[in-house]
């Protein structure tokens, strides 16, 4: 009697072995990518917040800013930090109390394209005209001694950088504002309060606050 040959054990596929290792890379990527994540949101770094309104031109000093630690990730340099704040750095828009401090809003002061100027409305301004409000300037020509032209825009976008009400003077209110205007905008402004231009100030639309 021919004795019977057992079946012999397959032995097994190699792209069955890879496949078990290839879940098991796929498991592990996962957990490191989970906390990579994890450890990336766990990360803050200081940056500057204002802590008051900041008009475009006005120079920033550590008086008006104060450091928060935030998780920013990958944006955190899009904002100023303590060691990136240099000496003479200024405003190119208006930062808001509280806001954090956007590189795309400071420069070099040499770089600066506009100024400030002092000018007296004829009447009060309205209420929701404080620091920081974008406004446009009017004004009215003189066509003599008693009547004046038609009003028009003379600064299209003024900031606000202080205002102050005066409702004492004899014959109406009117109002002294400290505006930030574009440099190219300065002599027609300042021939406008020469010639006796009647000016008023209103906000511009939807930035009234």
């Amino acid at each position: 009697m021919t004795a019977i040959d057992s079946p012999r054990r397959r032995p097994r596929k190699f792209w069955g072995d890879a496949r078990f290792l290839l879940g098991i890379l796929l498991i592990a990527l996962s957990v490191a990518g989970v906390w990579l994540v994890v450890t990336a949101a766990r990360q803050t770094a200081p940056v500057y917040a204002a802590t008051r309104t900041i008009v475009p031109g006005e120079t920033l000093t550590v008086a008006d800013l104060r450091v928060v630690d935030v998780a920013l990730g990958q944006v955190g340099e899009s904002y100023v930090g303590p060691a990136a704040l240099e000496d003479g750095t200024v405003a190119t828009r208006t930062i808001g109390e509280g806001e954090l401090v956007p590189a795309e809003a400071v420069g070099a002061a040499a770089d600066a394209r506009t100024t400030s100027l002092v000018i007296r409305t004829s009447s009060d301004v309205s209420a929701s005209i404080v620091e920081g409000t974008r406004v446009e300037v009017w004004h009215a020509p003189p066509l003599d001694r008693e009547s004046f032209d038609a009003p028009r825009i003379l600064v299209a976008d003024a900031t606000v950088a202080a205002v102050t009400r005066d409702d004492a003077m004899i014959g109406g209110a009117n109002a002294t504002l400290e505006v930030v205007i574009a440099r190219a905008d300065v002599a027609a402004t300042l021939e406008a309060q020469s010639n006796g231009s009647v000016l008023s100030v209103v906000p511009v639309a939807g930035t009234a606050r």
